[in-house]
Parts: structure tokens; sequence; C-alpha cells
């Protein structure tokens, strides 16, 4: 195996353990895919088959592939709506189904970006800014896009196999710089919603989400007297991020805690986004 790739765009490195994690899952998605025994098998709470989410995933690894190496490739405008149209028109057009070949492809294409990364960080002239599907990223949080979209597609297959998910909390971690930045871009508070949240994983990072009259602003540091503080657990808070968990049940069950000056804010906090 190749040895770790590292980014220096904006003078900073790819974080300890991304290029790993990227290559790790992407291993654990490949060898998912090759235990099934059938691809047409349904993916639970989705449309997909196990077949087109793991189509899906080898032509989302090319995209970002690409949009590592500098190319362009305009898909959707960033909505829920435009981006499900963008997969289905991607699926459409790509009619690979099979588990080994899909499984071949999912690898590859994560090492093409890591590969890709690499280049761009011994290119003095490339770009630093991109253009990707949830908006301009540097290389660095686009590696995290790819990790947690690797995730979040990979544990829909493990659930679909009834095999055990990927996600700990290490890659949970690595994908926080690409939550904060994607959030403001799946915000849908209408007007008149004003809270300060503070958001705390366990064991790990805390951010603030401050919305003003709608407005969102994510930062890296709490707000100041924040009204409401949410704390939960690293897999399910990626899980409600994604889409994939009822944050209601998991308040039930003790994985999201809450409290401060009014923290009945907290239920209404996953309703403020939508998952693209």
């Amino acid at each position: 195996m190749a040895a770790e790739t590292r980014s220096v765009d904006d003078g900073k490195t790819l974080p300890d353990g991304l290029g790993q994690a990227i290559r790790e899952t992407a291993a654990d998605i490949a060898g998912l895919l090759r235990t099934a025994a059938d691809t047409t098998a349904p993916v639970p709470d989705s449309e997909w088959t196990v077949g087109e989410a793991a189509a899906h995933l080898a032509v989302a690894n090319e995209l970002m592939a690409d949009l590592a190496a500098g190319r362009e490739r305009p898909y959707g405008d960033g909505t829920p709506q435009s981006l499900a149209a963008a997969n289905a028109r991607s699926l459409a057009a790509f009619e690979e189904r099979g588990a080994e070949p899909l499984a071949a492809m999912i690898e590859a294409q994560a090492d093409g970006f890591l590969d890709a990364v690499a280049r761009a960080a011994a290119d003095s002239a490339a770009d630093r800014t991109l253009v990707t599907p949830l908006g301009p990223m540097d290389r660095s949080v686009l590696a995290s896009y790819l990790l947690t979209h690797m995730l979040g597609h990979g544990y829909d297959l493990a659930r679909a196999l009834g095999r055990p998910h990927m996600i700990d909390r290490a890659r949970v971690g690595l994908c926080l710089p690409f939550l904060l930045t994607a959030m403001p871009h799946v915000a849908v508070a209408g007007a008149g919603v004003t809270a300060r949240y503070r958001l705390r994983v366990w064991g790990g990072a805390e951010f603030g989400v401050t919305f003003t009259d709608g407005a969102v602003d994510v930062t890296s540091a709490a707000p100041d007297r924040p009204d409401c503080t949410i704390l939960t657990e690293p897999v399910t808070f990626l899980l409600i991020a994604l889409g994939r968990c009822n944050p209601w049940r998991a308040m039930a069950s003790g994985r999201v805690l809450a409290w401060g000056r009014k923290p009945w804010l907290a239920a209404r906090f996953p309703t403020l986004f939508m998952a693209p």
C-alpha cells in the first residue's frame, strides 16, 4: 500500500489519518460488496438497491478524484433536489451493478483521489479552492467530504447486507471539517428563527451554530451565552447529520443530551437542516 498522501494546500498538510481513513473506508466498502450474493437487494430506507448504491459510490469517487485534480465537474447546484436529480442522471448513464467490478472501482477511485491531492501539493500553481457540489472547498475539506460521503453510503450497504458498519469515533472526527463547511449550504431555517447553539461530540470537538432571523453562521468555537448545548455520541452525531438516524429516538436513548437556558431548542435543531 502506498504511503499516506499529504497535501500542502494553504500551507497545511492533510489532517493526520485522513488519507488512511479514506483508503480503509474504501476497502471496508469493497469488502462488504464482495460478500453480496445479490446486488438487487434493497437498501433499507432508500429507493436504491445494493448495486445502485455501490454504483453511486463508484461514480461519486470518480467525481471527487476529478475535482481534486482541478477538473470542473458540474453536479447540481447544492440543493438536495438538484443533487438527487444529478444522482439519478449519473446512475442512468452508468450501467455497472456487479459487486466485484464496483468494489474495485470504489477502491481505485479513492486511491486516484489521494494521488490527485499529492500531485496538486507538488504543483505550486494548482488552484487552492475547488468548486464542489456543496460549495467552494480546499482539497483538505474535499477529502473530508469524500470520507463523509463514503461512510454514509457504506453504512447503508452494511445495513442492507446485515454486516457491521465502518463508522467509528476517529472517522467521525475527520468528517467534521466538511460537515461544518457544508452546514450553511443545507440550512433550511425560515425567517424569524434566532438561536445560539453549542454543539459537542463526546470526547471530541465542539463548535457553534448561530441562527439570526433564519441566517446561519457556523463557527469552530462555541458562541457566547449559548441558548442550548447539545452533546452527542460520535457515531450518532454523524448518522443524524447524514439523515440516517432519528434524532428523537437518539435523545430518548440517551445518545443525545441537551441543557442550557433553552434546552427545548435541541429538538428543533435537526429540523433546521436538510441532508442532501
